[in-house]
C-alpha cells in the first residue's frame, strides 16, 4: 500500500499546481478580454475592398438612419467620428487598388496626397466597448425641400473642434436623420400625430431662428423619436388622449388658480376640482377627490397575480443588459445631451427635462430585450436601483442644485433624483399588466394618498400635479412605441 500511494499523491499534487499556474498566472484568464479584429470600410463582410462596398456606402447613405451603429462605425474610414467625403474617397481609393491598401497608399503618395497606413484601417475593438455612431457630415441635396425649412441653410462645422461646433455637427446629424424619417412617416400619419409634429417643428424653427443651438438639439432628438419609434395607429383613443391631460396639468401648474392656491392653501380642493374637470372634459372620467379611495385592494387576488408576472419579467433581467444599459448611459452621445439638460430647484414644474431621456433609455431597453415590452419595462426598472457609489461619494454641498444626486446617470433634477423615472416607467407597465385605464386609477389614487398624507401643503401639491405628469408621459410613451418601428439593434455585450 505505502509503495504506490505517495508516488500518485506526488502526481496528482504536481497536476493541481499545474493547473493552478496554468490558470492564475496566464493572463488570458486573470484579464478574460475578448477582441474582434474590425476592418474599416469593409460594409459586405467579404474581408476585400471591392465596389460592393462603395455601392454599399451611397446605398446607406440614400437612407443613413437604417444601419445599426456597428455599420456606420465601419464607414468611419477617417476614424474623427464623422462620415463625410474623406470617408467616400478613401474607400473609393482602396477599391481602385483592387483591395490593396498599400498600393492606394503609394497611389496617393505619388501625387502628394496624404493617405493613412494600412494598419490604421484595421482596429481591435472588445466586444463589450460602446460603439458610438458617427455623425453625418456629407451633403445632404434633399434639404432643398425638406419639412425643416432652414435645413438648407445650414451646414456643418468643417471640424467639430470646439463645443459650439459639436453642437452645431450634431444638429445637422439629427436634421438629416429626422428629414429621412419624416419622409418615411409623413404621409401615413395619423391627425394627432401631425398635429404635434406641427407644433414641435414651429419650435424648432423658432429655436433655430434663436440660435438657441442646445434646445435645438434636443428638439430635433426628440422629433426623430417620434418619427422613428411613435405610432398611434391601433390605439385607444383614451391612451391618445392622455397627452391632453398631460398638457392641462401643466396649464394648471401655470394657472391664476394655482397662484391663487399658493396664496391661499385653503383654496387646494378648488384646484382638485379643476384637474377633475379636465379629467371629465380630456377623458371622460368623473372623479371626486374628496371621496376617493385607497390605491390597491389588498384582497384582490388579480392584483398579486399582476405582481408576480411583474416581478418574473424583473427577474429575467441578464447581467450582459445591465452593462450594455449602463454603456449606453455613460457613452451616448444623444442621451448625454439630453440627460445634461437639468435646472436648479423648482425651475422643472413640468417635467420637461425628464421625458426625452426616459424615452431615450426605454428605446434601448427595447432593443436588447427584442421589442418585449414588459421585459424592457422591467430591465428599466432593475437598472434604476443600481447605486453608484462613486457619486454617494461626492458631498451634496459639491453638487449644483441642478443634478440628480441618487443616480448620475438618470435624468432629473436634485430635487427629483430618481423619483420621476421611477413614475414614468413604473405606471407605463401597468399599462402592460393592466389597461391605460386602471393605469392612469392606481396613479391618481396612488398621488392622492400623497397629497392626503401632507395635509395638502403647496409642495405636496406640486409634486402631486409633477408627478402625474410623469406617470402620463410614461404611459403614453410605453403604449405608442412601436418595436417594429425599432430597425437598428441595439448593442449587447456578449458573455
Amino acid at each position: 500500500m505505502n509503495s504506490w500511494w505517495r508516488p500518485l499523491a506526488v502526481v496528482v499534487l504536481l497536476a493541481l499546481g499545474g493547473l493552478a499556474y496554468w490558470k492564475f498566472a496566464f493572463p488570458v484568464h486573470r484579464i478574460g478580454a475578448r477582441s474582434e479584429l474590425i476592418m474599416l470600410g469593409d460594409l459586405d463582410g467579404d474581408h476585400h475592398w471591392t465596389a460592393q462596398d462603395v455601392a454599399a456606402f451611397a446605398a446607406w447613405a440614400a437612407d443613413p438612419s437604417a444601419g445599426s451603429e456597428a455599420l456606420a462605425g465601419r464607414l468611419d474610414l477617417n476614424q474623427n467620428g464623422r462620415i463625410d467625403l474623406e470617408d467616400c474617397h478613401l474607400l473609393q481609393a482602396l477599391a481602385e487598388a483592387g483591395g490593396d491598401p498599400y498600393a492606394a497608399e503609394e497611389t496617393a503618395r505619388a501625387r502628394g496626397a496624404r493617405f493613412p497606413r494600412p494598419r490604421e484601417f484595421y482596429r481591435y475593438r472588445t466586444v463589450d466597448e460602446f460603439q458610438q455612431r458617427p455623425l453625418w457630415a456629407l451633403p445632404y441635396p434633399p434639404a432643398k425641400d425638406s419639412v425643416l425649412a432652414w435645413l438648407a441653410e445650414f451646414h456643418p462645422p468643417a471640424s467639430p473642434g470646439t463645443y459650439a461646433d459639436a453642437l452645431e455637427a450634431e444638429i445637422y446629424d439629427e436634421a438629416v436623420r429626422f428629414d429621412q424619417a419624416w419622409r418615411k412617416r409623413a404621409a401615413g400619419l395619423l391627425p394627432l400625430e401631425r398635429s404635434y409634429a406641427t407644433q414641435k417643428l414651429a419650435r424648432a424653427e423658432t429655436l433655430f431662428r434663436t440660435g438657441e443651438k442646445f434646445e435645438l438639439l434636443l428638439a430635433l432628438i426628440e422629433l426623430v423619436e417620434d418619427a422613428e419609434t411613435l405610432t398611434t395607429r391601433g390605439q385607444s383613443g383614451f391612451a391618445l388622449r392622455l397627452l391632453t391631460l398631460r398638457d392641462h396639468l401643466r396649464d394648471v401648474l401655470n394657472s391664476p388658480a394655482y397662484a391663487r392656491y399658493q396664496a391661499s392653501p385653503q383654496e387646494g380642493q378648488a384646484l382638485l376640482r379643476i384637474v377633475s374637470s379636465h379629467l371629465q372634459a380630456d377623458l371622460g372620467l368623473a372623479y371626486d377627490f374628496a371621496t376617493l379611495g385607497p390605491p390597491r385592494n389588498l384582497t384582490s387576488l388579480e392584483s398579486y397575480l399582476q405582481r408576480a408576472e411583474w416581478q418574473y419579467y424583473k427577474s429575467r433581467t441578464h447581467a450582459d443588459d445591465f452593462r450594455a444599459l449602463i454603456a449606453y448611459a455613460q457613452h451616448d452621445r444623444r442621451y448625454l445631451r439630453a440627460v445634461a439638460r437639468t435646472s436648479r430647484k423648482l425651475q422643472d414644474p413640468g417635467v420637461a427635462n425628464h421625458n426625452l431621456p426616459m424615452v431615450l433609455l426605454f428605446r434601448q431597453a427595447l432593443q436588447l430585450t427584442r421589442g418585449d415590452k414588459k421585459q424592457a419595462a422591467g430591465l428599466l426598472d432593475e437598472a434604476i436601483r443600481i447605486p453608484f457609489a462613486w457619486i454617494k461619494s461626492i458631498p451634496r454641498e459639491k453638487l449644483p442644485d441642478s443634478l440628480a444626486y441618487d443616480n448620475f446617470l438618470l435624468p432629473g433634477n436634485k430635487e427629483d433624483g430618481s423619483d420621476k423615472s421611477r413614475h414614468w416607467n413604473v405606471f407605463g407597465a401597468i399599462c402592460l399588466y393592466k389597461s391605460p385605464q386602471e393605469a392612469l386609477d392606481l396613479a391618481l389614487k396612488r398621488e392622492l394618498q400623497d397629497l392626503r398624507q401632507g395635509h395638502y401643503a403647496q409642495a405636496e401639491m406640486r409634486e402631486f400635479l409633477r408627478d402625474m405628469i410623469g406617470n402620463l408621459n410614461g404611459m403614453f410613451h410605453v403604449m405608442t412605441v412601436q418595436p417594429a418601428l425599432l430597425e437598428a439593434p441595439a448593442q449587447k455585450i456578449r458573455p
